[in-house]
């Protein structure tokens, strides 16, 4: 059980989102809630003009709303917002925002009564999930297009994916027993006002970068030891003297995975006195990727346990402060989800290379060319996937500009700077997608290299990898169809980013 009003980790979303851990509140939390709930609504009643409760939203701050249209305001403000277009987001990316909304609004500094933010951990302790178009936010105000398709199948409108299938909302909560959520002054604001589309596919993101690290340090370890390369670049020496974190936990990693190799010892008094960078930087190279991952795990942690609506309302002894300012903003997410992108993109380009040398008679060390058996000529045994991977790593360069770079004025000018985060962790997500492909190709290449050296073995470590990889591909003696050895080390891939924890002995 989660609670949503502690301070919740990148582990606790995942577990919550893409698990299904159910969510819980305190008591106590609940109360504090109740209470500034009281005291908004006195304040209200006072006739206080108060942003987004009884004046326009945007550029129509303006205007002011009638006492008895502040409910309908409410609704209004859902069912104009929901202006999202495309594919629905993956039920795990919106379980994700219902929960991060749920932190948000459970710290009590927007105004809403206990029944919105139980009604979310309904919806999760539930699984109910809202289809939510992937695209609409520029994450200016929030991911309000997004958050908005959330906020709407609260009240009974729009779209629910309920045990798989895609009804209305109304028909959904029927099933459920749930009532549809009547909304009170500023609850429809609060609901979509924040960052928590682009956070909660942010997250995501990271996870799986950081499950798909893990198999990529064993598939470049795998390709080293097939090539002949040497182990001394790895030696603890060279990168004490540098003293990045991630460069000595990789490092360290390799000289783990390729302990005890048959195929190391048997060149080690070989006279190339240097290997390729793709070979010998490795830890520098993938180090760096890993401390971009825990600078974007620091900034995502601070993001998921933020304020983000806006208005912000503050105790001030028997009466409140409302404020209004720019939580909202998604800058921090749009930075971190580039920066990771451009990392992710630069380790494909190392990893696209190196499935070069696999299978390029010209720098193979002996491997046969393209990995090919039967006869040469007559088969061209793996030529084709090198072209595959530098397909991915040309599109990967195009997907790395940054989202955060760009953006166009919205809402009248009113909100004249915007941050594209969704864009940035929409695009991550397509880079993440490509490294699923490119670690499948590295890994297959890689352990039919690693067959084409025996009887010598690789390490212990590896010669397990290489034994499950080969035996879910099959035997090869001439040419055929590829695409079905691909397939199934995508499984491989698949099985272990569906996996609840890091259960590889190389897990950092």
């Amino acid at each position: 059980m989660v609670r949503v009003d502690t301070h919740v980790t990148i582990r606790d979303v995942i577990r919550v989102a893409k698990f299904h851990e159910k969510v819980t509140i305190s008591k106590e939390t609940l109360e504090r809630i109740s209470r500034i709930r009281a005291k908004l609504e006195k304040l209200v009643k006072s006739g206080a003009v108060i942003y987004g409760v009884n004046t326009g939203f945007g550029a129509l701050v303006d205007k002011r709303i009638e006492a008895g249209e502040l409910e309908e305001l409410q609704l209004s403000v859902l069912r104009s917002h929901c202006a999202g277009v495309g594919n629905p987001l993956p039920e795990e990316t919106v379980r994700g925002m219902i929960f991060l909304r749920a932190v948000s609004l459970a710290k009590g500094y927007s105004g809403v009564r206990p029944a919105v933010i139980q009604r979310l951990m309904d919806f999760l302790n539930l699984n109910i999930v809202p289809v939510v178009p992937e695209k609409g936010s520029v994450g200016a105000s929030g991911d309000l297009a997004p958050l908005s398709h959330v906020a709407l199948a609260l009240v009974g409108e729009g779209e629910i994916f309920l045990e798989g299938k895609r009804i209305p909302a109304s028909e959904a909560l029927a099933k459920a027993g749930l009532e549809r959520l009547e909304l009170r002054e500023k609850e429809g604001l609060s609901l979509v006002n924040g960052t928590q589309a682009s956070a909660s596919l942010a997250v995501l993101n990271l996870w799986k970068a950081r499950k798909l690290l893990d198999l990529a340090v064993v598939a470049a370890a795998m390709s080293l030891d097939a090539l002949k390369g040497s182990t001394l670049p790895f030696d603890e020496r060279i990168h004490m003297v540098r003293l990045h974190p991630g460069q000595l936990r990789i490092a360290k990693k390799l000289r783990e995975l390729l302990e005890g190799s048959e195929i190391r010892a048997s060149h080690l008094h070989c006279q190339q006195v240097q290997d390729a960078y793709t070979l010998r930087t490795i830890p520098q190279v993938y180090g760096a990727v890993l401390d971009t991952m825990d600078y974007v795990e620091r900034v995502l942690e601070i993001e998921i346990n933020a304020v983000t609506d806006n208005p912000l309302i503050f105790e001030n002894g028997d009466s409140l402060t409302v404020i209004s300012g720019g939580n909202f903003h998604g800058e921090p997410v749009a930075l971190v989800c580039d920066y990771l992108s451009i990392a992710l993109c630069d380790m494909m380009n190392m990893m696209e290379r190196r499935i070069d040398r696999l299978l390029n008679p010209m720098v193979s060390r002996g491997l046969p060319p393209f990995l090919a058996r039967g006869k040469e000529g007559l088969n061209s045994g793996y030529m084709l996937w090198q072209y595959t991977a530098a397909s991915i790593a040309s599109e990967n360069k195009v997907l790395a500009h940054p989202s955060s770079a760009d953006s166009i004025p919205t809402s009248a000018y009113q909100e004249d700077h915007v941050s594209m985060s969704m864009n940035a962790a929409l695009k991550l997500d397509r880079i993440l997608k490509n490294l699923e492909l490119m670690v499948s190709i590295e890994l297959m290449l890689a352990s039919r290299a690693l067959e084409a050296r025996e009887p010598l073995k690789t390490s212990p470590i590896l010669e397990e990898y290489k034994q499950e990889l080969l035996s879910r591909m099959g035997t090869y003696e001439k040419d055929r169809v590829f695409q079905d050895d691909f397939q199934k080390v995508l499984g491989f891939v698949k099985d272990y980013l569906n996996s609840p924890g890091c259960k590889l002995t190389h897990n950092f």
